[in-house]
Formats: C-alpha cells, structure tokens, sequence
C-alpha cells in the first residue's frame, strides 16, 4: 500500500574526496522514487554536458536575476570563480508530488537550503575515515596538480568544522556500506509521520 507524502531533500556533503558524489550517484541508481537536483551554473558547459540534464547554464545577468527574484533555494561563488544555485520551482514541485531530491552540494548550501525548506531538509555529513586517506584519494584523481591538492586540503580541514550542522554523519571508509547508510537515512525519512500527508486517510480507511 503506497500512502502519499511529501518528498525529502536529502543533502550530501562533505569535503572534495570524501565520496559525496559517488554516494549520491549510487543512491539514484538504486532507487526510482529518488531525482537529482540540477544546479544552475554561471560557469561554461564542458564538451560532454548538456544544458538542462547536466546544469543548466546561464550568463550572470540572468543568474543575478534568478537569485534577487527568490527564483534560488541556495547559491554560492565556488573556487572564487563561477556561481552555481538550486532553483526553486522544480524542487518545490518535486516535494509536492512526493518526489525525493538529493543534493551534492556544501555546507553553506545545506544551511541556505534548510532555512528555505526547514521542514524538508535532511543533512547527511560524509566524513573520510582519516585525512591521510582523504588525501591519498585527491592524489589518486587525474588533473589535480599538488597545489590544487594542498588547497583542497586546506578547504577540507575547514569544511570538517561544521559536522555538528547536520542532523547525520557517515563516516565513508566502505563505499559500500556508507551507500548503505545513506539509503537508510533516507528511507527513515520518508516514513516521518508529519511527512505522510496520505496516513490520515488511510488509517480511517483501515
């Protein structure tokens, strides 16, 4: 018996490495009821992205717009160099229909999002088994030169601050058993009685 309810916005965060992406990758690979959130972005698209799968990009004008019209649940500058935020109508749309929303984005983002959605927002922190694994794993990453490496390790040591932000901690030493728990998390979610706008119903029914 399915009962309605309103969707949940998990968010994935964790420093550069800690395996969020592949976390939130996985999740949505194993479960229909689940969709991804697509950001929109500032920043030119690659060769292999598509416009509105991918991201959807835009020029900043129209980002400035986007953000100043209350069109964004969350926007960041990322690196000091492009801007990238959530929209707003598709997610909101999305919880509606009882539709579950994940999210790879940071902590700043999880706390704009949870003051947007207060009742909507489940925050799960991923946190590396050590920072020398943490590192090891940046160094293993194509691309990433030893001083994109040491930044994002001194962005890591920041980000690991505000664990205490989310209201769920995964320690990612197994990939498997972090996507594990992570899908736990969420599954719990969703069977939140104030969630399940349907229970009313169907227990009258009964």
């Amino acid at each position: 018996m399915k009962i309605a309810r309103r969707g949940v916005c998990l968010v994935l965060s964790a420093p550069s490495g800690a395996g969020k992406t592949a976390i939130a990758a996985a999740l949505l690979a194993r479960d229909p009821e689940l969709s991804r959130s697509v950001s929109v972005t500032t920043r030119p698209p690659r060769p292999s992205e598509v416009d509105g799968e991918d991201y959807r990009f835009c020029n900043q004008q129209e980002f400035d717009g986007m953000a100043a019209g209350g069109e964004l649940l969350e926007w960041a500058r990322v690196y000091g160099r492009h801007w990238y935020g959530t929209p707003r109508a598709p997610v909101e749309k999305a919880l509606r229909n009882g539709v579950d929303v994940v999210f790879d984005i940071d902590w700043q983002g999880h706390r704009q999002l949870r003051a947007a959605l207060p009742d909507d927002v489940v925050g799960v922190f991923i946190l590396p088994p050590s920072l020398d694994a943490l590192e090891a794993r940046l160094r293993t990453r194509a691309g990433d030169d030893v001083k994109e490496i040491a930044r994002r390790m001194a962005l890591a040591r920041d980000e690991l601050g505000h664990w205490r932000e989310f209201s769920h901690i995964v320690v990612n030493d197994d990939l498997e058993q972090a996507i594990a728990a992570a899908h736990a998390i969420l599954r719990a979610a969703r069977l939140v009685t104030s969630r399940q706008a349907g229970l009313a119903r169907f227990v009258a029914g009964l």
